[in-house]
């Protein structure tokens, strides 16, 4: 079982950073892969990023080198760096675990993710 809490997320202008955080509670955290996907209003939720349980990533090709996915295993969490924001990233960011199939190499389907957070508003302003 894995419990996802996100945070980080906030209102911020076009070209500003932000990072979001997402703590994991699971007793194998180290096994799962993580990602970070997002829905904006009036649209499907779509993948960000992800991390495998291997330490590889993959990113979206809108993200075009402008966010960083990682993870800090001693507290169990998994970090999303949002650099130069654009108003088209405004969305509800959301915190995604499971397996490394299912998750990362499925990426960016969103159909076999077996967990996920709550989620993060995140609100970029022109």
């Amino acid at each position: 079982q894995v419990q996802l809490a996100e945070s980080g997320g906030a209102s911020v202008q076009a070209g500003g950073s932000l990072t979001l955080s997402c703590a994991v509670s699971t007793t194998g955290f180290r096994q799962y892969s993580m990602g970070w996907f997002r829905q904006a209003p009036g649209k499907e939720r779509e993948g960000v990023a992800v991390l495998s349980n291997l330490d590889t990533t993959t990113y979206a090709d809108f993200v075009q080198g402008r966010f960083i996915i990682s993870k800090d295993y001693t507290n169990n969490t998994l970090f999303l760096q949002l650099n130069n924001l654009k108003p088209e990233d405004t969305a509800i960011y959301y915190c995604a675990a499971g397996g490394y199939e299912s998750l990362y190499l499925a990426f960016p389907r969103v159909s076999r993710v077996g967990y996920w957070g709550q989620g993060t508003q995140v609100t970029v302003t022109s």
